[in-house]
């Protein structure tokens, strides 16, 4: 990070203080309280904002309203276009509505269906067009231009910025000792706003970005790294090919290090906040206690902000994750075990394992698809255990017992 004059960046500290002022009244200034749990689970002083509690349940409502107050009357009429995995355009949808102004939504081929409809809910025209965010914006480019529409960009664009640089002026208002703030990185709209406005007003706190590791395209452009981007992530809202120009100039100068986090390290704070926060956020929300857990050592002591950026999260896969993490724990677990095929043996097995204090939780029989041979039958179970020292006492007890039992 290099040392630059703030008023010279294309966003000023006084920019986002006009957005503050613009945006008041209109989008909720959201609670930042500390987690006393995550504060003992992780090392440090933990304080978490709730921009999963915004009314669309991101902070994307702070940018694309003050984008859209600062139309003219004419381009008001026209109409707004923009390009969106999920959250920037429930805001624009949302706040576009509120405002009277028509608005056109592209949302790229795989975008959680909780999104698409919550986008249409507020009125929205949504057209999904695009393998890519990238590949939604060129469409989106060229239907707007087409029909005289004002492009709102989702992170590349000051007034963008300038608005949800007011996360942080929230945020140092509410706990001035913050002195580490942890952010999530997809274009980079959220964090450079915030990067201006929490630099000027206290030059020594540390400013760490955060990426799914398999998106690290800020990482990249920082960094000049040429780490592969590719694949599903549950960080669907970060995962961006082609960071922002603004962005990225601005993450040059201020931001002090960018962290990348994988898939089941996302996994396990977001079920982690849901367990101990009782609170639910999407995958880009998550990756910035990730981070933490990941690398406790580089926090420990200090007192951090965490942005829990999102929680536009389809329910089924909420119900994944959390299962996941049960396994990953020891506390939830598929085993396949031969047995003789004949009266009691399933039997001896419940038995076994209710005395080892284990729950079945599904039980099925497997004679025809199997390598055993016509005697034997493949018994597959689901079991519950308290934690992976008593999955690992239960194994003993069937290999004890002589059946021939394996974690599947």
């Amino acid at each position: 990070m290099t040392v630059i004059d703030l008023n010279a960046l294309p966003v000023t500290l006084n920019d986002v203080r006009a957005a503050a002022e613009t945006i008041g009244g209109a989008v909720l200034a959201t609670a930042c309280n500390q987690s006393r749990t995550l504060g003992e689970i992780c090392g440090c002083n933990i304080w978490l904002k709730f921009e999963n509690l915004q009314f669309t349940s991101s902070f994307k409502e702070r940018g694309a309203l003050n984008r859209l107050n600062a139309l003219s009357s004419e381009q008001r009429a026209r109409g707004v276009i923009a390009m969106s995995a999920g959250n920037h355009a429930q805001g624009v949808a949302y706040n576009a509505r509120r405002l009277g102004i028509p608005a056109t939504i592209v949302m790229p081929v795989g975008t959680p269906m909780v999104k698409v409809e919550n986008t249409r809910r507020h009125g929205a025209e949504v057209i999904i067009s695009g393998a890519t965010l990238e590949e939604a914006g060129t469409f989106a480019r060229e239907h707007g231009a087409v029909h005289g529409m004002t492009m709102i960009h989702p992170y590349d664009d000051p007034l963008i910025i300038a608005g949800q640089g007011t996360v942080a002026l929230e945020m140092l208002a509410a706990v001035p000792a913050l002195d580490t703030l942890v952010v999530p990185i997809g274009g980079g709209g959220l964090i450079s706003g915030m990067a201006v406005a929490a630099r000027a007003l206290k030059p020594g706190l540390r400013i760490v970005g955060v990426q799914a590791e398999l998106y690290p395209s800020m990482y990249n452009a920082v960094r000049g790294a040429q780490l592969p981007m590719r694949g599903d992530t549950l960080a669907e809202g970060i995962a961006v090919k082609s960071p922002g120009r603004i962005t990225t100039d601005i993450i040059r100068h201020l931001v002090d290090d960018i962290l990348l986090v994988t898939e089941p390290q996302i996994e396990r704070a977001l079920a982690t906040l849901i367990s101990i926060e009782k609170t639910v956020v999407e995958g880009a929300g998550a990756v910035g206690l990730a981070a933490v857990l990941a690398h406790p050592g580089g926090f420990a002591g200090r007192n951090v902000g965490l942005v829990l950026s999102g929680g536009n999260i389809d329910t089924r896969l909420i119900a994944s994750v959390l299962t996941r993490e049960l396994a990953r724990e020891g506390r939830l677990t598929q085993l396949s075990i031969d047995i003789v095929d004949r009266p009691g043996q399933l039997a001896a097995v419940s038995t076994l394992l209710a005395d080892a204090g284990a729950n079945i939780i599904e039980v099925s029989h497997q004679r025809t698809f199997s390598d055993l041979p016509a005697k034997a039958t493949l018994l597959e179970l689901v079991i519950e255990t308290r934690d992976q020292a008593h999955l690992n006492d239960v194994m003993a007890k069937l290999v004890a017992a002589n059946f021939k039992a394996r974690c599947t």
